[in-house]
């Protein structure tokens, strides 16, 4: 039997230490000036200064160095710094590793244990939502959907979730593939009452689905982000109108919504702005 070759080991073997005084500080420097410099969109050298707590000598010699390895890039014209292509290319690396439902997990987790209710993972195909991951509360009467299980994007928290933050137009071609059909009472059917509730979310930043799909179950939903501040899934907690009662709205919309921030964080997106 050939003999297995071990790996080598990402750090000495007696290493231990993490306190300050391990960093390589000119280092540390350099990745304050490179997260300055990726949050503008062009920066001249003396908002770089500023914002990083740097000297503009320091900021200088930085860029100079990201600059050769092509991380940043000048333009010479408008004398400003911008993020460079091997930054992306540094970035693609860690897109490719990365995966909605693998990075969603531990917070799909954290959300049951926080709340006590089923957490939920979607996102929008061919019209509908799709359900692609969950974590099951532990009480007994609670929501369940199966991986696979297609919805109404029109009667779900993660439908309208994801509905609010895509450009109109692609909203709209969404909305055009199904007819709005009411599933209770309480289901939105006019196009007038969805873009009006499409407002509400955005405002908020949370949807809810008020037993629109099922009767006495309730939904609290937030739309995770790509790296192009794109909506791409959802995430929710659902649950027995019981539990999930419109009392709870704010407080289960806190959680949803920082769980989004969270994962969207987590595969490397970005929120869109205002």
């Amino acid at each position: 039997m050939a003999q297995q070759i071990g790996r080598a080991r990402g750090r000495p073997r007696s290493f231990h230490d993490t306190a300050q005084n391990t960093l390589i500080q000119s280092l540390d420097r350099a990745m304050d000036v490179l997260k300055v410099v990726a949050r503008g969109g062009g920066l001249s050298l003396t908002e770089i200064a500023e914002a990083s707590g740097q000297s503009a000598s320091t900021a200088y010699r930085i860029l100079i160095t990201l600059e050769k390895h092509r991380i940043v890039q000048f333009d010479e014209a408008a004398q400003l710094w911008h993020v460079g292509i091997e930054a992306f290319r540094i970035g693609s690396h860690f897109l490719g590793r990365t995966s909605i439902v693998e990075q969603s997990r531990p917070v799909m987790q954290r959300i049951m244990a926080e709340t006590g209710e089923t957490a939920n993972l979607a996102i929008i195909d061919r019209g509908e939502v799709i359900f692609v991951s969950q974590v099951e509360t532990h009480e007994p009467i609670r929501a369940f959907f199966r991986p696979g299980t297609r919805g109404p994007v029109h009667a779900s928290g993660i439908g309208k979730a994801l509905l609010a933050y895509l450009p109109r137009a692609q909203a709209e071609n969404v909305l055009k593939k199904r007819s709005l059909d009411a599933f209770t009472d309480k289901t939105i059917v006019s196009r007038e009452a969805l873009s009006a509730e499409l407002e509400t979310i955005r405002a908020r930043g949370f949807a809810i689905d008020d037993e629109e799909r099922t009767q006495g179950m309730r939904c609290i939903a937030a739309p995770i982000f790509n790296q192009f501040g794109e909506a791409v899934a959802g995430v929710s907690l659902s649950g027995p109108a019981f539990r999930v009662t419109p009392g709870r709205d704010d407080e289960h919309g806190s959680v949803v919504r920082k769980a989004a921030e969270d994962i969207t964080r987590a595969i490397g997106g970005i929120p869109p702005r205002g």
